[in-house]
């Protein structure tokens, strides 16, 4: 019995010892308090103030798994199946498609493990700068005097900050384990909502410096993950175009062309060598070159001009952007003076009395990563007739209840109503402001998956006549559609979609140019840059098919 008792006791310490060490490896348990607040408030979970160390704790060891290790749990089905096809998972039938067995593959092909996970978040230096561009880098430095040698390349920018990061906090009297909003202090609002909008994560809409700092910070893990995984997919397709550039290359190369390669890459080719023998020799050393055998290291010619996952990804997305920007300023060339100054007062942007239209768009170019604010009038104009009955009939003045309830009221009569009753209710304040604006909330998260679905063709044509878009004759109705999403989607968000980034769409077509392969090859300048100008074409002629 005594012997039992101690096998008992023996286990229970055993036990406590192993909770105990996993507790203590928990990235948290090193955090500061203010540290444990921010992550709860970034991840929406309320917690009691004043609210004791151990409390807190509890709090994100409960929310922990499905935020930082699996954050897949929260996601949708079509979004699993997105990340699947992503990764190249085959995909069952969709009957057996349960969102368990989606939940299931997505796990086994995730990123990182729960034990990298923990590692990132105690070492939060280590990635959080890699998705930022060499400008911020830069600003970041010249904020916190950190000298930097000229000329001031990426790699080197993010050491130095790296080996100033303490002395940085320490300085600034702030935490940086998660750390608080100082990080960001050189980012305009538009640069968070560009952040945002090139990875693919929504904007809180509406929104504040804190809400998009929040989200940035929140989504700064898998940011880095997927830029890593993009930058190395990359890096394999160009290393396939090299070595099939070269399996044709070598056998069109003249003898002179194959000795150049060759001292070019340090091959030596003995004396007496003939032209078969030294394509041979070529095709025996291209492994060496390229840096994809066992003996292969970063110092070959690939390695060192691939070494560098953030200026690879930042220069990939150059082509895209602009593509981006291209196709945004195409659409709000078509839209009408009120459209151009709803979107500017849906951010908060002064408009003055007597401003021109040509301005006006200056204005709307200038602020296309710019957050919307607040709810406007405008907010209407785009939620199905049912939202909008149910909104004057249950929060509307009297006048607005009898638009409501006529059976012949149009469309635009309802919109018109609504708006009216939305600016008496933004004036008063108070209760009435707080039902609208929870309406509106609720009506647009139930509306933006299925909007315009319920449209009529003549809605969807007076929607767009108040863009100022034409619709061809014989348009189908989901021509329509598509058309009043892309203007919708233009005047909520800016330039990218909340669901997604065309960013990751184009990377492969960016990412695959021939510039580095050419150079590499010896093709000379000339032919590298026209290879590069032709895929920078072919981006954009791909971003803007997708649009």
């Amino acid at each position: 019995m005594r012997i039992a008792k101690t096998l008992l006791t023996l286990a229970f310490v055993a036990g406590t010892a192993l909770g105990s060490t996993w507790f203590s490896n928990a990235a948290y348990n090193r955090w500061h308090e203010t540290e444990l607040e921010r992550w709860l408030s970034d991840h929406d979970i309320p917690y009691p103030t004043p609210a004791d160390r151990k409390t807190l704790e509890q709090l994100i060891q409960k929310n922990w798994d499905e935020n930082v290790v699996e954050p897949y749990r929260k996601w949708d089905t079509q979004k699993l199946t997105g990340y699947l096809a992503q990764k190249g998972v085959e995909s069952k039938e969709a009957a057996e498609d349960t969102r368990e067995s989606l939940l299931t593959r997505v796990k086994s092909s995730w990123y990182e493990s729960e034990d990298k996970a923990q590692d990132a978040w105690g070492n939060v230096k280590d990635w959080i700068l890699d998705t930022w561009t060499d400008s911020q880098l830069k600003a970041f430095c010249d904020k916190h005097g950190i000298p930097v040698p000229q000329p001031r390349k990426r790699d080197t920018l993010l050491q130095k900050i790296r080996e100033n990061w303490e002395t940085v906090t320490q300085k600034v009297g702030e935490t940086a384990a998660y750390p608080g909003n100082w990080l960001y202090e050189t980012w305009s609002e538009s640069d968070l909502k560009e952040w945002l909008d090139t990875h693919g994560v929504p904007a809180p809409q509406p929104t504040t410096r804190d809400k998009l700092i929040a989200a940035v910070r929140r989504n700064s893990r898998l940011a880095y993950l997927r830029m890593q995984e993009q930058a190395e997919n990359s890096r394999k397709s160009m290393q396939d175009t090299y070595a099939a550039l070269t399996d044709q290359l070598i056998d069109a190369w003249s003898e002179s062309q194959l000795k150049e390669f060759c001292d070019k890459n340090g091959i030596t080719v003995p004396q007496g060598t003939k032209l078969n023998q030294l394509r041979a020799l070529v095709r025996k050393h291209r492994a060496d070159i390229m840096g994809d055998n066992v003996t292969g290291t970063a110092k070959s010619a690939y390695g060192a001009a691939t070494s560098s996952v953030g200026s690879v990804y930042s220069k990939a997305t150059d082509s895209a952007a602009q593509a981006l920007q291209d196709a945004f300023d195409m659409a709000i060339n078509t839209w009408s003076d009120t459209r151009l100054k709803g979107y500017l007062d849906a951010r908060g942007v002064p408009v003055p009395q007597g401003t021109k239209t040509n301005e006006l768009r200056a204005l709307v170019r200038k602020h296309a990563h710019l957050a919307a604010s607040g709810w406007t009038a405008w907010t209407w104009d785009d939620l199905t007739t049912d939202n909008i009955r149910q909104y004057l009939a249950s929060n509307g003045d009297a006048a607005a209840k009898k638009v409501a309830s006529k059976s012949t009221a149009t469309r635009d009569e309802l919109v018109s109503a609504a708006q009216s009753a939305y600016s008496s209710a933004s004036s008063a304040g108070g209760s009435s402001y707080a039902s609208a604006t929870s309406y509106l909330a609720r009506a647009t998260d139930a509306a933006k998956a299925n909007v315009f679905e319920t449209w009529s063709e003549s809605e969807l044509k007076s929607y767009l006549d108040s863009y100022g878009v034409p619709v061809p004759q014989g348009s189908t109705l989901n021509e329509m559609r598509a058309q009043a999403r892309k203007q919708y989607m233009y005047f909520k968000y800016g330039t990218t979609t909340p669901s997604g980034t065309m960013y990751a769409r184009v990377k492969e077509g960016v990412l695959g140019t021939w510039d580095w392969v050419t150079t590499q090859l010896g093709l000379g300048a000339e032919a590298a840059k026209k290879k590069a100008d032709q895929a920078g074409e072919t981006v954009k002629g791909k971003v803007h098919k997708e649009l």
